[in-house]
């Protein structure tokens, strides 16, 4: 039996739910080593309320073994993004701090100041801390809350086949580097000599 609002079977768990999606992603937009995912969630839109008035730890564990189980999988990094009070920080390994020479800022994410899904994120890393914004390569937004300004430029939507998660709608979206060179430019390797502007350079 089918949720009427999501269309989602009711026996797909949410952890289900978020690792198809993510896969989904992953494989669309060539995910892996050395890739950075942006997610950012409302545990209080996956449960079908208001964004910051019901968060749930239990659901945030569950989102997170399905984003980790697809993470070992494909081999990128995630960074999770916290709530408006700790200005939207983003909660990753130090390890992928300082190898992108992130800004650190200093808090620990709970779930009335940063959110349950930083909270708990913050709880199963390694050696977790907070940088202040990243530049990522792909994303998912799950409930809503606005990761546009952790993307790296340019972000090209995606839809996946499966648009929610519990009962929050789900964006998501990947990068592109920036096109240069106006009409003489060629962005393809296999391009004859003569594509482009007739009129040469040098």
């Amino acid at each position: 039996m089918e949720s009427a609002e999501t269309g989602i079977p009711s026996e797909v768990s949410l952890k289900e739910q978020v690792s198809g999606i993510l896969r989904e992603l992953a494989k669309a937009a060539g995910l892996g080593s050395g890739k950075v995912v942006v997610i950012g969630t409302s545990t209080s839109e996956v449960a079908g309320r208001r964004i910051g008035t019901s968060g749930a730890l239990d659901v945030a564990n569950e989102l997170l073994e399905g984003i980790e189980e697809v993470r070992k999988e494909f081999g990128f990094d995630v960074a999770f993004q916290c709530c408006e009070h700790l200005n939207r920080a983003l909660v990753v390994e130090r390890s992928l701090l300082e190898g992108l020479r992130l800004t650190e800022v200093a808090a620990v994410p709970v779930p009335k100041a940063g959110g349950s899904m930083a909270s708990a994120a913050y709880r199963s890393m390694s050696n977790p801390c907070l940088a202040e914004t990243i530049e990522a390569d792909a994303g998912i937004d799950i409930g809503e809350t606005l990761i546009g300004m952790h993307l790296r430029r340019v972000a090209v939507p995606y839809r996946t086949q499966l648009r929610y998660v519990g009962k929050a709608r789900v964006n998501s979206a990947y990068t592109r580097p920036k096109l240069i060179g106006g009409e003489r430019a060629v962005y393809r390797m296999d391009a004859g000599p003569d594509e482009g502007s007739a009129h040469l350079c040098d």
